[in-house]
């Protein structure tokens, strides 16, 4: 018979029951701040995801000070728990290794034994098809960054509107170089960036077959754990002439017919600038004899204009540092202009002097990428993403030696990180953190909001908008006002792509950082 007393002993003895309710606390409070970040209406979808990062490994922080501390649990078993997951964690680490990001900063995680693409590629010697005809400029081209005249815009050509019936002709598909560099097209000639293990390539493709006409490789490697690796920069084709801008900032001016060197200047150490955190992006302008890029220097060498068939400084101004944006060139008040999205800022410069004409300031803090709308009367369109927003400003000249710049509206409802925006018939089309946005361009109000395509590119073919989906994915949207309408799309790469894509007449030409590949386009019939 048990007595009282050994009854109470052997209570004792036995563990207490687990304490769970602080489990239900951290959980709790977890989810309520994931749920506040997400409704949080100031935040971008970047900063949401940094600070979901945060709450996870806070979390997982909380969790393991409860199984050592309160959850009474057996000692043993308190080791063991938090050692396992511990060490899980340790695993995992040190078997994933991030390669980048997505456009929303979520790291794009691979395995560490894996070898990175850049690597698998050997450097190739160029064995040139004896049929391709030399290159002839035509009004189909698209020789440099943005299109023809460097605006997203491509007229003269319309699309057919129904893919299923008249479904896109792939002409070819194959590895490629890693870049976020896009295509420019000069006849059958099509250029790009690459990077190769140690070796950074300016390579010529025959458009219609994908054949290397010629690669010109020298040593060069930029990379960094978020921005990943390789070029950034789309090269210029102007009068039978390639000029490519490197990361690192090595410009290089090639022959178009087989890839000889005509001269070369790295614009970072002799603007005795640095090399911005992603990469030299700056694609080069070629006008009037000139190579204008941006060297981000100080004293005067913030711009600099190169001569195209010499190589020699012509000019420089400013003083901002880079940002990621090109220049873009424009008239305002009958005088002919270079806009530069800076670091600090739009500074616009004489084409002719390299003079600040006028600047705009803005925010510092955000990347700086898409480049200015410039529209008539003096208008000028900015936009940068991570929560920033769209100004429409007016610029005027108030005599020959004033300007000055006056703000006509802003607003937060469109964000473009990467892609430039496009103006048609009086409203604004852009990506708003990845999601297709319409505002009217007389007060800035949003129009509509619908359709998430991340952060990829677009292009205004006549008519209708082409996106390029950064999930690799082509869209073809007619745009209007009234909502967003979709008329078909195609998948036409796997994996990110934010580079932007090229067409040349009914040859579209898309690439990522793995692959390339040409499609020859369906065309409307009359």
């Amino acid at each position: 018979m048990t007595t009282p007393h050994t009854s109470a002993e052997d209570k004792a003895k036995q563990p207490r029951p687990i304490r769970w309710w602080p489990v239900g606390v951290i959980l709790t409070l977890a989810a309520g701040t994931w749920f506040s970040i997400w409704q949080f209406p100031a935040l971008d979808h970047q900063a949401q995801n940094i600070q979901t990062t945060k709450v996870i490994l806070a979390t997982f922080a909380a969790l393991m000070l409860w199984v050592l501390l309160l959850s009474r649990l057996r000692w043993r078993r308190r080791l063991l728990l938090c050692g396992s997951a511990i060490a899980a964690v340790g695993l995992l680490a040190a078997s994933l290794e991030i390669r980048g990001v997505t456009g929303d900063l979520v790291p794009v995680l691979e395995w560490r034994w894996t070898k990175p693409h850049s690597q698998s590629l050997s450097v190739e010697q160029a064995d040139p098809p004896s049929d391709i005809p030399l290159p002839v400029a035509s009004a189909t081209d698209y020789p440099q960054f943005s299109g023809p005249n460097r605006n997203s815009h491509v007229t003269g050509l319309q699309l057919a509107r129904d893919w299923k019936t008249q479904p896109p002709e792939l002409l070819w598909r194959q590895p490629i170089g890693t870049a976020w560099s896009g295509f420019s097209i000069v006849g059958q000639y099509a250029v790009t960036m690459e990077q190769r293990g140690e070796s950074e390539l300016v390579a010529c493709y025959h458009l219609l077959t994908g054949d290397l006409i010629w690669n010109h490789a020298y040593q060069a490697h930029y990379e960094s754990v978020i921005a990943g690796e390789g070029p950034r920069s789309v090269p210029a084709i102007v009068d039978g002439r390639v000029y490519a801008l490197g990361p690192s900032g090595i410009l290089n001016c090639l022959d178009l017919i087989d890839g000889s060197v005509i001269w070369s200047k790295n614009i970072i150490t002799e603007n005795e600038s640095s090399v911005p955190g992603w990469g030299v992006s700056c694609s080069p302008l070629v006008t009037e004899g000139k190579v204008i890029v941006s060297a981000g220097g100080e004293d005067g060498r913030s711009l600099v204009a190169y001569d195209s068939q010499t190589g020699d400084l012509l000019w420089s101004g400013g003083d901002d540092r880079a940002a990621y944006s090109s220049p873009l060139l424009a008239t305002i008040d009958d005088v002919a202009q270079v806009l530069i999205f800076n670091k600090h800022g739009v500074d616009a410069h004489d084409l002719e002097t390299g003079q600040v004409l006028w600047t705009y300031p803005w925010l510092e803090g955000p990347q700086n990428i898409a480049m200015p709308v410039v529209l008539p009367d003096g208008r000028v369109l900015i936009s940068t993403g991570y929560g920033t927003g769209s100004q429409l400003i007016q610029v005027a000249q108030d005599s020959p030696d004033n300007w000055s710049t006056s703000l006509i509206w802003e607003s937060k409802k469109l964000k473009s990180k990467f892609a430039n925006l496009i103006v048609r018939d009086g409203y604004i089309y852009g990506l708003d953190d990845g999601i297709f946005v319409c505002l009217d361009l007389a007060t800035g109000k949003r129009q509509w909001k619908r359709g998430r395509y991340g952060h990829g590119q677009t292009i205004l073919v006549d008519d209708l908008l082409l996106v390029m989906d950064e999930r690799g994915e082509i869209v073809l949207i007619e745009p209007t006002p009234e909502r967003l309408r979709e008329l078909t799309r195609f998948s036409v790469l796997e994996g990110k792509t934010w580079n932007p894509p090229a067409l040349a007449g009914e040859y579209l030409l898309v690439r990522n950082d793995k692959e390339a590949a040409c499609y020859r386009m369906p065309i409307e019939q009359p």
